[in-house]
């Protein structure tokens, strides 16, 4: 059965912020700094090259024994054999979506209010998306920042797991844990960072040091 796993940092590609780098070279780094969510977001490709990509880094999360998420584009991620498809708003409704992927695989849907978060553990959502909790320009047609008083509300909730997203960088990211956040989604932090492996254990420094204060839940 699916299980949303419990790891501490979820890693989306976007080509533009990338530094000019494939993405199986980006996904690589994040794989060998420890990452085990990766989430194949590319808005600007064609269906086809984002089939082979994905083929691609399915084989990699594979061998590294991590998990594998497509954004949106439920067709793809079957295909390609993935572990989940994360859906927004506007895409296919959850229900619906369960009946093309089955029970198998993993559906996460981003929320932006505590209705949104109730619609989705009532529809049967996975997990899902938190925020965008900071603005950032990571997507063009992202909502305004929630804020973390949302974060605060799924967090004493509880009901169903959830990744804390939008504008999160290494000067804030304690912000996030100390509100309760134990799965933190970093885009542009991470994959434009010249040497990846020390960018990503320099967020988790900065996570583990919140920690260490008592932060978390």
């Amino acid at each position: 059965m699916r299980s949303f796993p419990l790891t501490d940092l979820y890693a989306i590609t976007d080509d533009d912020l990338s530094l000019g780098r494939s993405v199986e070279r980006v996904v690589s780094d994040l794989l060998k700094a420890g990452v085990r969510i990766i989430q194949y977001r590319e808005k600007r490709k064609k269906a086809g090259e984002r089939l082979r990509e994905c083929r691609l880094l399915r084989a990699l999360t594979r061998e590294a024994g991590a998990c594998f998420i497509v954004n949106d584009h439920v067709d793809i991620a079957l295909l390609a054999e993935a572990d989940g498809v994360h859906l927004g708003q506007e895409d296919l409704p959850v229900p619906e979506t369960r009946r093309l992927v089955g029970e198998g695989m993993l559906i996460g849907l981003s929320t932006h209010n505590p209705s949104q978060a109730a619609g989705a553990v009532a529809d049967g959502a996975d997990y899902i998306g938190v925020g965008p909790l900071f603005a950032t320009r990571t997507k063009k047609d992202v909502c305004a920042p929630v804020g973390l008083e949302y974060l605060d509300h799924v967090a004493a909730r509880g009901d169903i797991p959830f990744v804390a997203i939008g504008g999160i960088k290494r000067d804030n990211i304690g912000q996030v844990v100390a509100r309760g956040a134990l799965c933190c989604c970093l885009v542009s932090e991470l994959v434009s960072a010249p040497d990846i492996p020390a960018r990503v254990a320099e967020v988790r420094k900065a996570m583990g040091r919140q920690r260490g204060l008592g932060g978390g839940r």
